[in-house]
């Protein structure tokens, strides 16, 4: 049956929020450096970036669709219960860490639009504003404030992007023509491993299974929702990188947005610098938002499995209002905190970093080899097409992971 224009757009919500939970501040930053250091003619990367993370979600998505179980199901049952130990070790770090600096970016992203409050009070104000949401708010409640910050963030840096007059002949050739300038290795390859996510890839499972999403008819429908919602944060990444290459903004880390917000009110008045801030806000908000809702399903699943409950036992722990959800978005909230007083355990980044290094190769890999096994996923089994993108993935993030690893210990 084909679909017009507004039932594909109707299907969209799931993909739109995975897809944006893993865009947050250090993926703007690291294309607005792109943008500042290369032009646009490293904006290929951030499209086969966001390609690669459409591969991986419509893995998680075909996995569940062929089998009725989460990934994570699916990893103990196939794979064998050490790895069920693998994850929770990750996931805890994982949530403290990534929790902590998605508080300081919110902070951050607050203090800037106003500044009467310190990053700490507002990264406070922001972590317990969505764990209120999460906690009293309905799933269909939590799409929808997540499509309106998407839809904010897209239009406030597309507008910005475009009142610059870039050259459009210079950004399709960007965006068709792969090429890679001597000294952009580097920032290559961060730009193609970071449209959008790491762990929060695996939120996606247990999204489509909230909207109701069962059974192997809904494949079309996971794609029409996670192409969409991939080609608006390639936009989005497109238009950062877009402004960085028009402003050339000086400054480094997240001091780059104020830099960039003072270039765009010399060009376009306070609209501009307006229009950056609440893009900026909205990017990193939705990072928060999807962390706090989407991760706490992970750690209900996980004790599920360590319980050995009956799938009718599964299915009432793996909700939003179960004790073991509510607890670690509790976990999320209140211990990340201490991250926004004082600066990461380095003994804990270490772990976290030789931990992560692998998880997303082990990601990549293991649905290469999962949904490419007839026993297992029957009809719904990979074609040679979604399998080289799996392996290029793969490919990718254990060479990333590698060089993080040594960053760490050497």
């Amino acid at each position: 049956m084909k679909l017009n224009f507004f039932q594909m757009l109707a299907l969209m919500g799931p993909g739109i929020a995975v897809a944006a939970t893993g865009v947050g501040a250090g993926d703007m930053i690291s294309a607005t450096n792109a943008g500042a250091n290369f032009g646009t003619v490293l904006l290929w990367a951030l499209v086969w970036g966001a390609v690669l993370k459409f591969a991986l979600n419509e893995g998680v998505g075909r996995w569940q669709l062929a089998t009725g179980t989460t990934l994570l199901e699916g990893w103990v049952e196939r794979l064998g219960r050490p790895v069920q130990y693998f994850f929770l070790l990750y996931l805890l770090i994982w949530s403290f860490l990534v929790g902590g600096g998605l508080l300081s970016a919110s902070g951050i992203a607050g203090h800037t639009v106003f500044p009467a409050l310190s990053v700490a009070q507002w990264g406070v104000i922001h972590a317990l504003a969505a764990c209120v949401m999460v906690w009293a708010g309905r799933f269909g409640f939590f799409l929808t404030v997540m499509k309106v910050l998407v839809g904010l963030m897209f239009v406030s840096f597309l507008i910005s992007a475009w009142a610059l007059r870039p050259d459009i002949g210079e950004i399709l050739r960007g965006i068709a023509l792969p090429t890679a300038p001597s000294g952009s290795v580097v920032v290559v390859l961060s730009v193609l491993g970071g449209v959008g996510g790491s762990l929060s890839v695996m939120c996606y499972g247990y999204w489509i299974r909230e909207a109701g999403r069962e059974g192997s008819e809904w494949l079309k429908g996971i794609r029409i929702d996670l192409g969409g919602a991939y080609i608006l944060t390639g936009f989005f990444g497109i238009a950062v990188m877009i402004l960085g290459a028009q402003i050339r903004p000086e400054a480094v880390g997240i001091d780059i947005v104020l830099g960039m917000a003072d270039r765009l009110e010399v060009a376009l008045g306070p609209f501009g610098r307006w229009s950056l801030y609440l893009g900026f806000w909205a990017a990193v908000i939705t990072s928060v938002l999807g962390v706090w809702q989407g991760i706490p399903y992970l750690f209900a699943d996980f004790m599920a499995l360590f319980k050995k409950a009956s799938r009718e036992a599964r299915e009432a722990m793996v909700r939003t209002d179960s004790r073991y959800y509510r607890g670690f978005l509790l976990f999320l909230t209140f211990p990340t905190m201490v991250l926004l007083l004082f600066d990461r355990p380095v003994s804990i980044v270490i772990i976290y970093t030789v931990v992560g290094a692998f998880f997303m190769p082990f990601l990549a890999g293991t649905l290469l080899y999962m949904n490419s096994k007839r026993a297992w996923v029957g009809d719904l089994k990979t074609g040679w097409l979604l399998n080289v993108l799996l392996v290029l993935a793969l490919v990718l993030f254990l060479y990333l992971g590698v060089n993080q690893l040594i960053d760490a210990v050497g």
